[in-house]
């Protein structure tokens, strides 16, 4: 369980981190790329322990680095892509609005 609490607390803490490096992060909450990183981080860590991949010395490493690098990747992605989505959206609209008057 420690190690659940720690990849989810490291998962969203790297999300916190790429929402406030995000230069769109008005146009998205901040636990959304903290969320999306925390969901991928476990979700990897479930596979790789159902794969067996804490077993030995010598694998038991490997739960925890990918479970960390994919949630930061997550989080880097869901705020890059939500952020530039949003924010050329709402420029569209934006138009949109000021050319009807």
């Amino acid at each position: 369980m420690v190690a659940l609490v720690i990849i989810a607390l490291t998962a969203s803490a790297l999300g916190a981190i790429a929402w406030a490096v995000n230069k769109y992060r008005y146009t998205f909450g901040a636990v959304l790329p903290a969320g999306a990183a925390v969901v991928a981080a476990l979700l990897v860590w479930i596979i790789t322990m159902a794969a067996g991949l804490d077993g030995s010395s010598a694998t038991a490493w490997i739960p925890w680095i990918l479970s960390m690098a994919v949630g930061g990747a997550a989080a880097w992605a869901t705020a890059g892509f939500v952020g530039r989505t949003r924010h050329n959206r709402q420029i569209d609209r934006t138009t949109q609005i000021l050319q009807i008057h």
